[in-house]
């Protein structure tokens, strides 16, 4: 089972541009569209969007790729 995260959670992941970290907005549990494209979310498998620290950017991401900062 995948790690779960709440809205609210600090977090990070590895992307192109190195570690980034940011705040979780949303918890998805069913598809959803976003920047064009159909991502695939469950009760069970959750995907999270979060926002950037430094850049205000959106992300959506599985928990598998999220570590939850203290």
């Amino acid at each position: 089972m995948d790690k779960k995260f709440k809205v609210g959670d600090q977090v990070k992941w590895n992307s192109e541009a190195g570690i980034v970290s940011g705040k979780i907005i949303k918890v998805h549990t069913k598809d959803f569209d976003y920047k064009g494209y159909t991502h695939h979310a469950s009760a069970d498998d959750p995907q999270y969007e979060i926002k950037s620290d430094k850049t205000d950017h959106i992300a959506s991401h599985k928990g598998k790729a999220l570590t939850k900062i203290s």
